[in-house]
């Protein structure tokens, strides 16, 4: 990266800026997460050094200007580990992985500031909602605010389906949006509470749907016909057959071909 940036390097290269290069840090990561999903270690293995690449890339612009390289990079994450595993690189001890949480969590209050909150100082503020909303409720959670039960939290859902089902009914639309954004707060509540992450829920059912609209789409196709040619009924019956078994799905098929 250094010759990259060099005045007999790369055009493009030398043109960069943190700036210009910032989204490629978060498109790198979900590629990563891409390749990892398919379980095909080689191609998780060059994901991942393209990720590594942007590192290589702030860090040697950074290098440039004076103000850090790659190997102070590598420092600083090197002694934030060590100073938050006590248990392993000191004296204190750890029985389980909540007991480290709260640790980490401690620790990390002892270097910004004793007395300040920092609870969210670290929040990103481009992380996705869903998985922003998830590690807000993690971290209260370590601190003792959390529900009790899973059951609870799924009163909390009814609760907040109630007054967004309120909102809609008297036609306010600020209480509504409000009220939705609290519903699915609640609902990745639940998620978090039962150990998964809603983010990737939520990505399941996007894949799922697609499947299953493809399949719809491919239904109305053999044909001959175009989707907005089918009435709803027509579509609904189409998405019933393609949540079904296959065999199922091939016999409503050729029913819409004959129509």
């Amino acid at each position: 990266m250094a010759r990259l940036r060099s005045a007999n390097g790369c055009p493009w290269d030398r043109e960069q800026t943190h700036q210009s290069i910032r989204h490629n840090l978060i498109e790198e990561c979900y590629e990563a997460l891409d390749a990892l999903d398919t379980g095909e270690m080689d191609a998780f293995r060059d994901e991942l050094g393209d990720l590594l690449l942007q590192i290589v890339f702030h860090a040697q612009m950074a290098r440039e200007a004076g103000k850090f390289d790659f190997d102070g990079v590598a420092k600083s994450i090197c002694g934030k580990l060590i100073r938050r595993h006590p248990h392993v690189f000191g004296n204190k001890q750890a029985r389980n992985s909540a007991e480290v949480l709260k640790q980490w969590e401690h620790i990390k209050k002892s270097e910004k500031n004793a007395h300040s909150i920092v609870h969210f100082e670290d929040l990103p503020k481009h992380l996705p909602a869903l998985l922003k909303a998830d590690k807000v409720q993690r971290k209260v959670a370590r601190v003792g605010f959390d529900w009790k039960s899973a059951n609870e939290v799924v009163e909390k859902i009814a609760e907040e389906l109630r007054e967004l089902t309120a909102a809609l009914a008297a036609g306010d639309r600020k209480e509504f949006e409000e009220e939705l954004g609290d519903l699915l707060f609640a609902t990745v509540n639940l998620a978090r509470f039962e150990n998964l992450q809603a983010e990737e829920l939520l990505n399941c059912s996007v894949a799922k749907f697609v499947k299953r609209f493809q399949q719809v789409e491919k239904a109305v196709q053999s044909s001959g016909r175009r989707l907005e040619d089918c009435s709803l009924k027509e579509l609904d019956a189409l998405w019933e057959s393609a949540k079904k078994p296959r065999r199922c799905r091939r016999a409503l098929a050729s029913v819409v071909a004959r129509r």
